[in-house]
């Protein structure tokens, strides 16, 4: 092999340019997107009546998976997903939110476990991060970093997203690359929402990138805020729902089971679960709790659907580019959905962290704002059951 040669003169010297990695012959584009805290049964085709024909579309293009191991929380499944390995022997054994100080722990992918992004690179893939990382400690997360945990630091070449477990989708707290920066002006008053400003810089990302280096594959790793609380999105979708969900969560998973077995997700003598523990029937609460806690899962699917939506421009800017079929192309959940909202659900989530209750008159009284900008709202963990039909409990738990 050449190699560089420095003598007294030019005559006298060689110049040498390494050869650039160089992508096997017919390497696919990946595109990688990540939803949070969705049920088993959440997608349209998996059982639900929220309306997700971008999804749907995709799982008929292609295959989909009905065995998953899921290490139920955030952080821990995506350090599994990236790395390929033991959430705890890569240090992800719980949330990123903090160090522990013991190896298992620490609130950050070890540095000795290689990244998706990073194992890629010598194989000539740009790599791309949009979204919720949530894989670096808090204390790591401020405008001087340490910048080693970072997407930019593990393997990403841009990054443009939020650090923590969630934000709120009108005034996110967003970071660029390695720097914290501002919202879009004008906010939820301007019609802005987090979901499609993730979705316009992934197709910023594509579109820069099929200009600049159109025989070199791209990974783009999607994940967005959806639907991890606070649940927001338009109110015209919120409200669509109340219709569809007011039967309450025993009828819904009841009618989600019969989907799943016409359809083969699951096999014709799954018997339903009792209920989880503290989940009341349906017909157990009174009129006001229900019609609370009927706009609380709208304002969930509210959020699913307004995402596919969303993700129908992606994908439709794949095709209008000529790359779809040269993508593979994967949708999935972090982990099953949330217990959070607990028994009553939330119109206002932070309340508690600020000892400040929330009865159910209150709740009632701000109905038709939740999903708006003013609310942080999670929904009942009868929801959530229903969400994850027809499997036993919930995020954060192992069964």
């Amino acid at each position: 092999m050449t190699e560089a040669r420095i003598g007294r003169t030019l005559a006298d010297s060689t110049p040498y340019w390494p050869a650039a990695p160089r992508p096997p012959k017919g390497a696919p584009n990946i595109l990688v997107v990540l939803f949070d805290d969705v049920g088993f049964s959440d997608f349209g085709c998996y059982g639900s009546a929220i309306r997700t024909p971008t999804i749907d579309a995709l799982a008929a293009e292609g295959l989909r998976y009905t065995g998953f191991h899921t290490t139920a929380m955030c952080s821990t499944t995506r350090a599994a997903l990236l790395t390929g390995r033991n959430h705890h022997s890569v240090g992800m054994g719980c949330l990123a939110n903090f160090d522990s100080g013991y190896t298992g722990y620490r609130g950050k992918i070890a540095r000795e476990a290689g990244t998706l992004p990073e194992m890629l690179k010598p194989h000539g893939y740009r790599s791309y991060m949009v979204g919720k990382w949530h894989a670096t400690p808090l204390t790591e997360t401020g405008p001087t970093g340490p910048f080693d945990g970072w997407p930019l630091g593990r393997g990403f070449d841009r990054f443009y997203g939020f650090m923590d477990a969630e934000t709120d989708q009108y005034a996110p707290e967003l970071v660029r690359d390695n720097t914290p920066i501002d919202p879009p002006d004008g906010g939820y008053e301007a019609g802005y929402h987090l979901t499609a400003d993730l979705v316009d810089q992934s197709i910023r990302y594509i579109a820069d990138h099929t200009a600049d280096a159109p025989e070199t594959p791209w990974l783009l790793w999607l994940a967005l805020g959806a639907c991890h609380a606070p649940h927001q999105a338009p109110q015209e979708i919120i409200r669509s729902y109340d219709p569809v969900f007011e039967h309450g969560w025993d009828v819904e998973r009841e009618q989600r089971l019969a989907r799943q077995k016409a359809m083969g997700i699951t096999p014709g003598d799954t018997r339903m679960p009792a209920r989880n523990d503290g989940v009341k029937g349906w017909d157990e609460h009174s009129d006001d709790e229900r019609r609370v806690f009927t706009r609380l899962q709208s304002a969930f699917a509210g959020m699913l659907d307004h995402s596919d939506q969303h993700l129908a421009r992606l994908i439709g800017f794949l095709e209008t580019a000529g790359i779809k079929d040269d993508t593979l192309i994967l949708v999935l959940s972090d982990n099953g959905a949330s217990q959070e909202g607990g028994p009553l659900g939330m119109v206002n989530a932070m309340g508690p962290y600020n000892m400040k209750g929330e009865p159910m008159a209150e709740k009632l009284a701000r109905i038709d704002d939740i999903g708006g900008p003013d609310t942080h709202s999670n929904f009942p963990h009868g929801w959530a059951m229903a969400s994850n039909t027809p499997l036993r409990r919930y995020k954060q738990n192992t069964h």
